[in-house]
């Protein structure tokens, strides 16, 4: 089905929206890690691949796997492929501590575990492994590598039936009350997003420059409506500000989701002003309001208080709280 008749759906799929750019759009480029790049007509092949191991593995629609690591090509090629396949991905933090990361993959019933060197490293120090099947997403020695993992290439999922309703992920909460509570959000919720990112200028055109990590919602909001419009997503492992600005120059960044402290470390360096920042058109502060940017950065802020998040968190139908 064409993109524009999808998009207009009252539901549909952020796989469907890929799949519809691969055939519409199919060099255009999807992701962006370091010096690798995914065209849209590469990233639909490899979700299905993804789609196909995960079914091959037994998992059906509304099941759910966990994901603990960095940044990367196969970390956001994973998330994608498992919701073709109507499975629920569970982020986790790779800053917990190994026994909460146990906890995590324990509560929300993850099937499979995906993990990169550094969480596997972390790991072992836990009395006994998580006795779940480990994917190592950089094919480090904690796990089956993740391209031994997945099937040859050309290998299709069979169709999934998805609700909207059913779980489209599940985020941990930092835990600074107590445990960490899963959040359940649905694949209803994050096709509304989609809707409310028009407003924010997402489109074909768009490159995100991602410097926030995965397992957070504040980068999600920002990643999908960029696929599922069809943009570009450039990814990075971890933020650092020098690098930040070298990437949002050289990829002409529009789009990018910070927090105030990232935002700072940007405009407090003194080769700021030797980068040019004027292709941005959205950069989003999260968290809190801080002072606008002076107008000769160039940088379109649109500030959104702690305040306004939270009524908008409590009036998406999609989110649940596991406990």
């Amino acid at each position: 089905m064409p993109f524009d008749d999808l998009i207009a759906r009252d539901f549909g799929t952020i796989a469907d929206l890929v799949r519809a750019h691969a055939v519409e759009s199919p060099e255009a480029t999807a992701l962006i890690d370091g010096d690798r790049r995914l065209s849209y007509a590469e990233l639909d092949a490899v979700m299905d691949r993804v789609a196909a191991g995960l079914q091959r593995d037994g998992l059906v629609s509304g099941d759910i796997i966990a994901v603990c690591g960095r940044n990367a090509l196969a970390y956001a090629t994973l998330f994608l492929g498992a919701l073709r396949a109507g499975v629920a991905v569970s982020p986790l933090a790779p800053s917990s501590t190994p026994e909460a990361i146990a906890a995590m993959v324990r509560d929300c019933d993850a099937k499979l575990f995906f993990l990169d060197a550094a969480t596997g490293e972390d790991l072992r120090r836990l009395p006994a492994p998580i006795p779940l099947p480990a994917i190592t997403l950089d094919g480090s020695a904690h796990g089956q590598p993740f391209e031994a993992w997945l099937p040859a290439p050309g290998a299709r999922p069979a169709p999934a039936e998805i609700a909207p309703r059913q779980a489209f992920n599940i985020i941990y909460s930092s835990g600074t009350t107590g445990e960490p509570k899963g959040i359940v959000q649905s694949f209803e919720m994050r096709w509304t997003q989609l809707f409310r990112a028009i407003n924010l200028g997402y489109g074909r055109d768009v490159v995100t420059l991602v410097s926030t990590p995965l397992y957070s919602n504040t980068t999600l909001v920002s990643f999908f409506p960029t696929i599922g419009y069809g943009g570009t997503v450039v990814l990075m492992d971890k933020f650092d500000a020098a690098r930040f600005l070298e990437l949002a120059e050289r990829h002409r960044v529009t789009h990018a989701m910070l927090v105030p402290v990232q935002y700072r470390r940007l405009m407090e360096r003194p080769d700021f002003d030797s980068y040019d920042p004027v292709s941005y058109t959205h950069l989003d502060v999260y968290k809190r309001q801080i002072e606008p940017s002076p107008p000769r950065y160039g940088l379109f802020l649109k500030m959104r208080s702690s305040e306004r998040h939270e009524k908008t968190r409590r009036a998406n139908r999609g989110l649940v709280f596991r406990h």
